[in-house]
């Protein structure tokens, strides 16, 4: 499937959206710390996590994520059995918080597993206890849905297929599936679904009646939803937060963050509840959507970072040999490139210019942000923030107030920490002034003379203009 490059944000934004939920919520579970209802990485809860540090859910959505990004189609049993492995691996890592369920079926399963075994382990626990429809194949099942975007009937057989693994109960996998659904639909169209859009597409045998059960999260308040260590309980929960959280006239995206907040008010399973709710918010806001300072905390089991949750995304969309995330260096000698870079003109501590002079950035240079992508040896040895910007259509930026502004704070704040930054895009043309402009602006300067000092630093600097009138709405937005 050729996705759109807003789309491709949207399918990226449901691994990392769901991990910043799922390490934020951690802080709070189960009234491990007071909530003021402004949610921040904390670090704690009942596992002791540290600030930005993901859960069990997020490591098993990253297990899986892995299987994924090799392309496999997630209903077969290799890959199945390539999943069961790395929940093993992570189990066998001796994680400070695993759920009840899960516990038991990856004792039972052993180091070894395969998909076909760990199911089968997860049908004699179930046998032995009587119920197995835990919220925990939910919390993990937004990857299934980024590998089956194309195929509703593949992603309903993989997503109840992956939850199989440790969840017998066929109500776990229908949440799971159903969840799945929403986040397609959310990726592929920009927007929530409603029940008659994605319910049908479980087929006509559910023992659950689940429009009736989105019917019930969307008649009444989040907190009523605060039995959600289940299956059904967690998905009312996080769809009860989503529906019921105002999105904001100004950058509308801002609803990601509003309604993760709302998510662990609700309390008891606070990690899981925005983990889920994470998920399709990242497919409906992207990414992009996502605080820079939240995605640059962010770290757990399977990946050192959330970045490579992005990377991990974007494999599983397609694999382009020789192409982006897979390349140590981009390349940019192509492009018409300011090669040096050059102190901000009017903001002390801040450096900006193009990707090409990356290589030969002093050492006193602390933190890079990249408003384009390079590759994985390309910064080295000093804190680096990934912005998505495009700079081709306004079309591929849907939060572009949101992603120039945060961009700019993100350099502010790293400045104020001490560090001398460097602010660069590929070629020095028309993002990294667009940023750059906005951080002159926010420290006072208008944004018609902010623009203009920046351009005459710059040699090459041609900001686009919808990226100018960007500057002018944030301008407009500061006055209020």
């Amino acid at each position: 499937m050729q996705l759109t490059s807003a789309q491709v944000d949207r399918a990226c934004g449901v691994l990392l959206a769901s991990a910043a939920g799922d390490a934020i919520g951690a802080g709070y579970e189960f009234g491990s710390a007071p909530y003021d209802g402004k949610p921040a990485m904390i670090g704690g809860g009942l596992g002791g996590f540290a600030p930005g540090e993901w859960t069990d859910d997020t490591a098993q959505a990253v297990a899986i994520a892995w299987v994924a990004a090799t392309g496999a189609d997630l209903r077969t049993p290799e890959a199945l059995t390539q999943v069961a492995q790395g929940f093993a691996n992570w189990f066998s890592a001796h994680p400070p918080d695993v759920g009840i369920q899960t516990n038991q079926v990856l004792s039972l399963a052993g180091r070894s597993p395969t998909g076909e075994s760990m199911a089968a382990a997860a049908r004699r626990v179930h046998e032995r206890t009587g119920r197995s429809a835990g919220n925990g194949s939910l919390m993990r099942t937004g990857p299934v849905a980024v590998a089956h975007l194309e195929d509703s009937g593949a992603l309903v057989a993989a997503a109840k297929a992956v939850s199989a693994l440790t969840h017998h109960d066929p109500m776990a996998g229908e949440g799971a599936a159903l969840w799945c659904l929403m986040i397609r639909h959310a990726v592929l169209t920009g927007s929530f679904p409603a029940a008659a859009e994605v319910v049908p597409l479980l087929g006509p045998d559910t023992v659950r009646d689940w429009a009736a059960a989105l019917a019930e999260a969307e008649d009444n308040p989040p907190s009523m939803f605060q039995q959600n260590g289940w299956v059904v309980g967690a998905l009312q929960a996080a769809w009860s937060a989503i529906i019921h959280t105002p999105v904001p006239e100004v950058m509308p995206c801002r609803h990601l963050q509003d309604s993760l907040a709302t998510a662990i008010g609700i309390g008891h399973d606070t990690d899981t509840v925005a983990a889920i709710a994470g998920a399709l918010l990242g497919a409906r806001w992207g990414a992009s959507a996502l605080p820079l300072e939240w995605a640059s905390m962010l770290h757990g089991w399977g990946a050192p970072n959330g970045q490579t949750l992005v990377e991990l995304a974007t494999l599983t969309l397609g694999r382009s040999p020789g192409r982006w995330p897979d390349v140590d260096r981009m390349d940019y000698t192509t492009y018409d490139v300011f090669e040096a870079f050059v102190p901000h003109p009017t903001v002390s501590g801040v450096w900006i210019g193009g990707a090409m002079a990356l290589d030969d950035l002093p050492e006193a240079i602390g933190a890079v942000v990249s408003l384009c992508r390079v590759g994985r040896k390309q910064v080295v040895g000093r804190e680096h923030v990934q912005v998505r910007l495009i700079d081709t259509e306004p079309a591929d930026n849907p939060n572009v107030d949101w992603v120039i502004d945060d961009a700019a704070r993100t350099v502010l704040r790293m400045r104020d920490e001490g560090k001398q930054v460097y602010l660069h895009c590929a070629a020095a043309q028309s993002r990294t002034p667009t940023v750059a402009a906005r951080v002159a602006m926010l420290e006072g300067m208008s944004a018609n003379e902010a623009v203009r000092v920046v351009v005459d630093a710059l040699p090459a600097a041609a900001p686009r203009r919808f990226f100018v009138e960007a500057l002018r709405r944030l301008e407009s937005t500061d006055k209020v």
